[in-house]
């Protein structure tokens, strides 16, 4: 018998002022979450819900989180991410992140339940800590992006497909 287990889908909304030198993302700091708390974290980020796809949920998380309205064609991909046993949870999840770098509104902290501060960040100047594997990504923004597909947390090693 095949053990089969589910995998939780989620959406990353890295959003992006100016690209190439001097580039920025939007962080929040975690704070009251139960996972990853005062560890920095994409702006917008959560699970697919029942019946969502997961352009649907980038904009419903950063509508909801930050007040701003993304158009889905606004989306960029970036990657999707297979990832397992971090941070002490157990199964898999897969991550999708997208780049944005246009939206109609102000970002600003609704969730302050779930987050304590948010900040614009230079890419080649990211504070630390941030969440593990949102970080692997964003490192990879200033060299134009990670591999399409990437996996972390396999074998404690982190591996990407070729490009």
């Amino acid at each position: 018998m095949i053990d089969r287990f589910q995998v939780v889908p989620a959406a990353y909304v890295v959003l992006r002022r100016q690209a190439g030198p001097g580039s920025q993302v939007l962080l929040q700091l975690r704070r009251g979450t139960g996972y990853m708390d005062e560890h920095w974290a994409c702006a917008a980020a959560g699970h697919v819900e029942s019946g969502e796809s997961v352009l649907d949920t980038a904009c419903r998380e950063a509508r909801e989180e930050l007040g701003i309205t993304i158009d889905p064609t606004d989306l960029r991909p970036l990657c999707a991410m297979h990832r397992t046993a971090e941070a002490g949870w157990r199964g898999q999840r897969v991550d999708f992140f997208f780049e944005c770098s246009r939206w109609s509104g102000a970002p600003r902290l609704l969730e302050a339940d779930k987050a304590a501060e948010l900040r614009w960040f230079d890419l080649d100047a990211l504070p630390t800590p941030v969440v593990p594997h949102e970080l692997f990504v964003l490192e990879t923004l200033a060299e134009g992006g990670p591999a399409p597909v990437v996996t972390f947390g396999f074998d404690d090693r982190e591996s990407t497909a070729p490009r």
